[in-house]
């Protein structure tokens, strides 16, 4: 029997395989760059390699979708949190070991400067408008909500701290802004997972275990990279023998994956309220 579905229905199964999609062009092109170009550090090194620009385009995407499954649950408003921070990822570079960082261990190379300062007054600009578009449209439409107004002053929180971090402290910014973004989405993935495994009537009962699983692993990666990070301030190497960052970078992109895989399985059948009417 040919089941019956809408275009509604269709855009969000859709959405979810690009977010899936999103994260295969990001590895595929990290793998390439890892074969091709030598070992990475991270994940995030990738910025610094061909593999930028697919980097940078992967995270773009998987922002955009986050804000098209946008919806009034908690877990809807915590995704519109962690598609900003994917923007920032994108935008702020990690710091890296070179040459022009002078006395510095490391730093954002100048020579990126420019760029990421065009490119983060764009980001920052366009979702200010977006926040302020969607709580006009939710004024008029009648549809505000106290969740829909929690989560546009945590995205104009998000926004308008990091750039007044980034003018009355841009050292500091530079250091801190893209590990605290990265730290920030996936904690906020991590929240989603648990959310969806401890509360029954989010997720049928044979999909908990594995969001349990997912939530899990994601504070486990986040804990060894939080150690790692503390053992190169400290002056310690986290490249050899083991890449401690980008395995647990690389640990963590599998999960997110393995959890949107866990969500368009779950949801690839979700009733359409027209249907249902």
């Amino acid at each position: 029997m040919r089941i019956r579905t809408t275009s509604t229905q269709r855009t969000y199964r859709y959405v979810r395989l690009t977010i899936l999609a999103a994260t295969l062009l990001l590895a595929v092109a990290v793998a390439v760059e890892q074969i091709t170009g030598g070992s990475l550090p991270s994940l995030s090194a990738a910025y610094y390699t061909p593999a930028g620009p697919m980097f940078v385009a992967g995270l773009f995407v998987v922002a955009a979708a986050f804000v098209a499954l946008s919806g009034h649950s908690v877990e809807q408003g915590l995704l519109d949190v962690a598609a900003v921070l994917a923007l920032v990822i994108a935008v702020v570079p990690t710091t890296v070991e070179a040459e022009a960082c002078g006395e510095a261990v490391r730093c954002v190379p100048p020579a990126v400067l420019p760029a990421m300062l065009n490119n983060g007054v764009s980001v920052a600009s366009v979702v200010l408008v977006g926040v302020v578009a969607g709580v006009v449209l939710s004024i008029v439409q009648g549809t505000m909500s106290r969740g829909a107004a929690l989560t546009a002053a945590a995205v104009g929180v998000v926004v308008l701290g990091l750039g007044t971090c980034a003018l009355v402290a841009p050292g500091a910014f530079l250091l801190f802004a893209h590990n605290t973004a990265a730290v920030g989405f996936f904690l906020l993935i991590g929240a989603v997972a648990a959310i969806a495994a401890w509360r029954p009537q989010r997720a049928p009962e044979r999909f908990r275990p594995a969001y349990a699983a997912v939530a899990l692993g994601i504070l486990i990666a986040l804990a060894g990279l939080a150690a790692a990070l503390v053992l190169a301030i400290a002056g310690g190497d986290v490249t050899r023998p083991v890449p401690w960052v980008f395995l647990g970078e690389s640990l963590a992109l599998v999960l997110f994956a393995v959890f949107w895989l866990l969500q368009t399985a779950e949801l690839w059948n979700e009733p359409d309220p027209r249907l249902r009417a």
